[in-house]
Parts: C-alpha cells; structure tokens; sequence
C-alpha cells in the first residue's frame, strides 16, 4: 500500500508525514523526507500520531442535545436558529469561535459566512490566544502581517536569540535546525527565558530575565547599537520611517546599568548579549509566547522588530526578525481572515478593503467593522449580548483565561453549537447541538506553517460514522440561511481557487500575500500539490506594505511592573509540556507521550518550596484573584525565586486538579486583545492528604465506572487501558464506586491503612486499586502489562516474583527509554556525551527533544563522579 504524503497535526513547524494505513483505523507514521520543512525528522507527538486515530471518545453522529439526529434535522436547526437570532437582536447577537485546528479552507468559509453574509465581524479563534501579538506588531511595522524569514535563515545565521521559546520541547524539529547549525557552522545561541528550560541547555548565554520587561531589554539592545555605530543610516533612510523623537526618547534610561536593574540581569551578561548581537550581522530573533501572551505582547513585538529594521537586519539571508507559531495552521487563518480584526487576503476594515471584498464575494451583508476579540467575545456572550454561539475545533472552556467564567457564560448561552472529533469536552458539555467532524487523518486541504509554506492535509483513513469536513458543515448552515449560490462548493480545490483569486483582486503589488500562480489549479493539481512558500524573501528589495512602502519604527515603552501584593507573593507563568498538546484530547490517547509528564505539575524553585512547605512530589493549591486548582509539586532549580509554573493541558476530563485555565487573568493587551497568561499573580499553598493510591482500568472497563471521586485524581491512557493517580482525606472506601463488576481479590494491611483490590472478569484482570496511609506504593509499569492477563492472587503483589526493572520516568517518548535506563549507560558503559547515548539506546535519535534531558543527566553523573 502506498504512504500518502500529508502534514502533521500539531505545532506550526508544518512538518511532512508520510502516512500508510495499517488497518481500519490504524496507521503507520514516518517523517517525509522530501518536505522542506522537517526533512524527514518528526517529534515525539508527530511519531506517535497513529496512536491518536482510534476511534475511542469520537462524536460519530450530530446530536440534539443527548438525542442522536440526523444531519438534515441538526443542520436546519442550527439554522433556524441563528437566523431567528439574527432576525431578532441583529448579526452582532451571534459568534464563531475557531481555531488553527481547522484548515485553511475551513477558515474561509466560515470567515466569509460570517463576515460576508451574516453581516457581523463576531468570529475569532484560539489563535487570538498565542500569536496576535505578534499579527498587530507585523501590521503596525510592515503594514501586513508578514513573518519576514524562513527556516533556511536558520541555517545561514550566525547568531539566534531564542525569546520566550522552549523551542527544545515546544518546536523540536527547528530546535534539532538550529542544533545543526551549531554543530556545522559554529552559531552562537542565546535564550531569553525566566526559566532555565531545556532549551537553555545548549545556550551561550541565558538571560533569565525578569517576567515583563523584555521591551526595556530590546530598547536597551536598540540603544546600544546606536551608540556603537550599528545603525544602518541608509537602510532608515531609504526605507524605514521613524517618528520625531524616536532616537531622543530612546536614549534616556536605557543605559547599560539602568537596564540590568530593570531586568533584574548581571550587568556583565546583559553586556556580552549586546555585544554579541553587535557583533553578528546574521542574527534571527525567534519568539513565540513568551513575548505574545503578555497584556503588553504587541510592544514586545515591535520592540524586537525595531532593532532589527534599524540594523538593517531583514530581508537577508540569516537575519531577520521569527514569529514562529504554535498551531498547524494558524498562519492559514491568518492569511483567510480568521481573526476578528481582520478580512480576507490580510485586509482590514478600511472602507476600501470593505467594498472591495464585498463585491468578490457579491456579499448582501458586508461587516464593517472588526468584532469581538475572544475574550471580550464570552465576556459578550455573559452579558447576554451574544445569544447563539458556535465554536469548532476547540475547547474555550479550558484554554481561555478566566475559565470559570466562560463555563459560566456557556451555561447561560441560550443556543450553543459545537463542531468537534470528540463527543465529550469540558465545551461539548454545553453545547446544544453538536456536530460530528473530521479529525486528522480524515480531512483534505491546506495548511501553513510558520514559514509561510502551504502544505497538504490528505485523507488517509475514510470518514467514521457521519463525520463531515467542517467545511462542508459550515456550507450546508450557509446555504441553509438562504445563501445556496455563494456556498455551493462540493470540492476543497473549489474553496482554495475563489481564496487564491481573492489574495490577487485589486492587489497590484499593495500586499505581499498574492497567490495569482495558484489560482487556476485544477481538482487533480490540487490533490497533487507540492508544498510551497509565498511571499519569496519579504522585504530584500526593502519596500514594504505600507502607503509609502517604507516600514514603520514604533515608539514602545516599557511600562512599570505591577506592585507585589501581599495576598499573592507569587507570579504565575504558563506553558507547554513537551509531549502533550492543547487539552489532550488527541495526546491524551497516546500512551506512550503520557509517559513524559504523567501529572500536573506546579513547578516552584526549591527555597520557595522550602519557605512555603511545598514538599517535593506533595500537593499543592495554587489560588489566583480568578480561582484555585490543585498540582503535583516539583522543585525545579531552573525557576526564577517567587515565580511559578503550570502547564495548560489538563481539563475536567482527564483530572481533578490542573486547571491551569481557571488562574489566568482575562487580561488582554490592548493593541492584539491577546492575554497575558505569563504574569497571573498568585500564591502557593500546601495540601495535606490522608492517603494516596492508583487505580488502573482496562479499556473495556472504562465505560462502565465512573471515575473517582476523591481531592486528586489524574488519568492517562496507558496500554489496553488506563491510569489513574489517586489522593484525598476521609475514607477512601468511597473509590470502590470506579471499580468494575467481577470477581473480587482484596487483602489490606489495617497498621498502615493499606488496601489492595483486584477485578477479575472471566479470571483476567480488569481493575487493580491500591491504596496507603502511610505505606509504599509499587510501581505501575508491571500492573500495566498484567490487564486483559490471566491472574490469581499473586496480582496484588503488584510486582512479579524476582528482581524487577524500574525504567524509571520517561525521558525519550520516542523509543520509550526510561531514566533509570539512561543513567545505568552513563555509569557501566562510560557514555559520557549524548551521541553515545544515543547509538547505546536510540535516545535522542530522533525528534531530539530529550538530548537536553539526557545532556543534563550526564552532567549530573559527571559532578557525582568527581564530588563522589
């Protein structure tokens, strides 16, 4: 059978992917090595995709509340709906919210439905949440949202400061891209984090700057280039307009020394970043949402960006300012209008971009105006503004700041859509209808990455049940709303040609997003479509998208930091796992990326553990202004004092606890409307528990129980089954409830409140529940492999007879090398250097996203050996 060539579902490095079905719902997956992208290499997600498109928790059929309906009936109530709302409180009373799950032509059909037809501008999308920062700083110093570099830059630059990146776990096939440049050609890295992450590992410099004040950081850098000579007078002159007094303003306070305290840096590392940035010609600053997820994000942006129009380094092979993005195809929705803020074709509100869209689009009700960014978009649907919502391919209930008020506002909405892969979500719990769609695997269209390259999404297995393409489900409610000739398509290639045209209609030159070489693609060259790059090098012939074709300087300010409040001492940062993705519902299946990080954690350096009480591995209540969730502790040294860190996944579904989404701020900054996850004030607090324990199911278990009721439950999907990590107070004889039916095996230790029960069904087990007050528990690797096995009572051992392996914590989800494993190469083998590792165990060979991990363990073993 023949692999078809289609592009990964998850960040926006936009990696190839050659994918051969294995069976019904099956695949095999390997990294494509004819895409320029990623050359063959994929990460630890991408690698284990074809784990992910089984079809347990699917939404196979529409649904009218818990009622299943077919599609005629489902599709002409959503549109009787919307259009009795429309009809009642006008098109400003209904919203879409999307995301960068969705491809391009998704995006734009549902864009022009909204905009063109219903007549509102009330459609916006996860994206909102981690690049418009970075979109308002492009328009604003380019006059387009352009991403003005490639990968190849990374290849030909001298110098890369990574800022506000993790780009090791977060990015990991560029991260492996600016590796090899390293190696080959001797780049110089820098990191700009508060954090000491992974990607620092192999840094030249980490900067662990104080949360918020990189734009000081930049101007400073912008400062000191000018008082070195380093400013490109003919490049400003000739191409780059500066408003009076740009360069007076800068000079004051952004000396060497003011700059250091304002940052909280040593003088002498702040320097060496200068110098080394004066000194490379060839540098790229790639950022990512450190710098956007800020309530001053767009400043950020234009603070970077400054200093490299003033240098003149952009538009040249290795220098240029990189946004990279976080999903497959944000930059997609970019580029159709899938922002609020913006129209089609990278145009905005202007009265000419309005007129002119309407009349490609022969729209009978044209937006004029932006809409609502998301977060003032569920602050609208609170208020009763917003009376029909429909929200595709993501879950705001979980990832917007603010969570509990947006589950608020969903449970007040009076009619709430839902396209989705999933049947349950902490959203689809709200929804009035919803609607079955295409999950990866499935869909046919287009994607772009983070360097501008167009690639092709394909299916690979056919549609489950009465799944639809979302775009298909956004015509049908079009034409059913009265629009049948404006939303009459029946291919993908149909959608992608009226978008090609639109990006050449009065564009002479006026935007550099022009597709005019795609336009006339038939059905057959749209199925075989190569990917591509638009936009050439932007900006080499320096004109830019502005009136007068020069780019724009743009005066920012760092503000004052927000006064440390008593009540909350600690400052609350967020992010990505490696292996995880948005809200887990599509890792989360994957037992084997469960394995990295198996629970939530909250990240705290180890004095602030001490001074508060937070015991490594204990659990911990972190409390914002907004609400409170619970997190497993870990002492992490890399922390900055008095600063926090929790990951973004865990939702209800998987977890009593990690609800990292219910801390943040609804914040936003004022320019992009993006909000500031990376400054949520905060405190810690211990939580003490009465007993600890884990419950593991086997998958045809897992539909009858529900799941514990306890303080701490975490799930994971483990093979044939899952994990669950148990702790609370009081009696944990109420867990019995999550056990199965069957025969029962029980024995319990009364002096150290240990319980230990196992479910036979058939005499092979089913369920195991072990539980202690003040014992050990075993570990679980062994009980895993024992579910759906014959067993007796030697199960509640919990080990085997003999010696056993403790792989220890997972550090390469790709081949599943455990720590233990590593450490015992380091010290009976000798393999002192992570390349050795790698041929000992194939660690690190592949997506590359553990060699800091592994580098890491070889220092650590390296310090042991000489301090003994």
């Amino acid at each position: 059978m023949t692999a078809i060539r289609t592009t990964c579902a998850y960040c926006g490095v936009g990696c190839g992917i050659l994918a051969m079905p294995t069976g019904p719902r099956s695949m095999a997956i390997k990294g494509d090595p004819d895409h320029p992208a990623n050359r063959g290499r994929l990460c630890s997600k991408g690698t284990h995709l074809g784990e992910t498109v089984g079809l347990e928790g699917r939404l196979l059929h529409p649904m009218i509340g818990n009622k299943q309906a077919g599609w005629d009936k489902a599709l002409d109530l959503v549109a009787r709906r919307f259009r009795e709302t429309i009809a009642r409180h006008g098109p400003d009373s209904v919203a879409f919210y999307v995301s960068g799950q969705l491809l391009t032509e998704d995006y734009y059909v549902a864009n022009k439905l909204m905009k063109g037809f219903i007549g509102s501008a009330n459609i916006d999308t996860n994206s909102r949440l981690c690049m418009s920062s970075a979109v308002a700083g492009h328009q604003r110093a380019f006059g387009e949202d352009i991403v003005p570099a490639s990968y190849d830059d990374l290849d030909a630059a001298d110098l890369i400061v990574l800022v506000g990146s993790n780009t090791a776990w977060c990015h990991p096939i560029v991260y492996q891209r600016i590796m090899a440049a390293r190696a080959e050609r001797g780049t110089k890295i820098i990191v700009i984090d508060p954090r000491r992450t992974e990607t620092c590992e192999d840094a030249d410099l980490h900067l662990a700057l104080k949360p918020g004040t990189d734009v000081a950081l930049m101007n400073g850098l912008l400062a000191h280039c000018r008082r070195e000579g380093l400013v490109d007078a003919t490049f400003l002159a000739d191409h780059v307009a500066a408003p009076e007094a740009f360069w007076e303003a800068l000079e004051r306070d952004h000396d060497l020394w003011s700059i250091a305290k304002t940052c909280d840096l040593p003088p002498a590392d702040l320097q060496r970043f200068y110098d080394l940035f004066a000194a490379t010609p060839r540098t790229v600053t790639l950022f990512s949402q450190g710098i956007n997820q800020s309530i001053r994000g767009t400043d950020q942006v234009n603070a970077i960006v400054n200093v490299h129009l003033a240098t003149g380094r952009i538009g040249k092979p290795g220098a240029a300012p990189f946004s990279i993005t976080g999903q497959p195809n944000a930059m997609g929705g970019r580029e159709v209008g899938g922002l609020a803020t913006t129209l089609a074709a990278h145009r905005g509100f202007g009265e000419e971009d309005v007129a002119e869209v309407g009349r490609f689009w022969a729209a009978e009700r044209m937006a004029t105006k932006p809409g609502l960014k998301a977060v003032d978009m569920f602050r609208a649907i609170a208020e009763g503004r917003i009376k029909a919502l429909w929200v595709m391919a993501t879950n705001p209930a979980v990832s917007l700041p603010d969570a509990a008020r947006v589950r608020e506002a969903l449970e007040t909405c009076p009619f709430v859509v839902v396209s989705d892969v999933m049947a349950d979500t902490d959203t689809t719990r709200f929804a009035h209808v919803r609607l079955p769609a295409a999950a990866w695997g499935e869909k046919d269209g287009t994607v772009t990455n983070s360097e501008r390259r167009v690639s092709r999404q394909r299916a690979v297995l056919p549609l489950p049940g009465e799944a639809k393409p979302d775009w298909w489900i956004i015509k049908e409610v079009g034409r059913r709303m009265g629009w049948r000739t404006a939303f009459g398509y029946a291919h993908p290639a149909e959608i992608w040609r009226e978008h090609a045209r639109l990006t050449t209609y009065c564009n002479e030159g006026a935007r550099l997003l022009d597709l005019r070489d795609k336009v006339a693609l038939g059905n057959a060259d749209y199925d075989a479509l190569e990917p591509f790059q638009w936009g050439g090098t932007p900006f080499a012939d320096g004109r830019f998208s502005t009136p007068d074709g020069k780019a724009r300087l743009v005066p920012v300010v760092q503000r004052e930091a927000e006064a440390q409040l008593r009540d909350w001492p600690m400052t609350l940062n967020t992010g990505r796992y490696r292996d995880q993705w948005h809200t887990m519902t599509r890792t989360g299946l994957s037992p084997k990326l469960a394995r990295h990080r198996e629970e939530p954690l909250v990240e705290v350096h180890p004095a602030d553990a001490a001074e508060l009480g937070l015991e490594d591995r204990a659990l911990a209540r972190v409390v914002t202004p907004q609400g409170e969730s619970l997190f497993r502790v870990a002492h992490m040294p890399g922390q900055r004092r008095g600063e926090a860190f929790t990951p973004i996944h865990w939702a209800d579904c998987q977890s009593t606890g990690g609800r990292t989404g219910l801390l943040a701020r609804p914040l936003v900054d004022p320019h992009s409307g993006q909000p500031g996850f990376k400054m949520t004030p905060a405190r810690v607090e211990p939580v003490a528990v009465d007993w600890r324990g884990f419950l593991i199911l086997h998958g045809s278990a897992l539909g009858a129980p529900k799941a514990p009721h306890c303080l701490w439950a975490t799930r994971i999907a483990v093979p044939n089954g899952a994990l669950y990590e148990l702790a609370g107070e009081g009696d944990p004889a109420a867990l019995d409830a999550a056990l199965p039916r069957g025969q029962r095996i029980e024995a319990s230790d009364p002096s150290r409140g240990t319980r230990r029960v196992a479910i036979l069904q058939d005499g092979r087990l089913a369920a195991v529940l072990f539980v202690t007050r003040d014992g050990d528990l075993p570990a679980r690797d062994w009980l895993i492999g024992q579910l759906a096995q014959p067993q007796g009572p030697q199960v509640l051992a919990g080990r085997a007879p003999g010696a056993q392996v403790d792989v220890g914590p997972i550090i390469c989800a790709c081949f599943g090398v455990g720590l233990h494993a590593i450490v015992a190469a380091i010290r009976a083998q000798d393999r002192v250097d992570v390349a050795a590792i790698g041929a000992a165990l194939g660690a690190g060979t592949n997506c590359g996203s553990c060699r800091p991990a592994i580098a890491q363990l070889i220092a650590a073993e390296k310090k042991e050996a000489v301090h003994g």
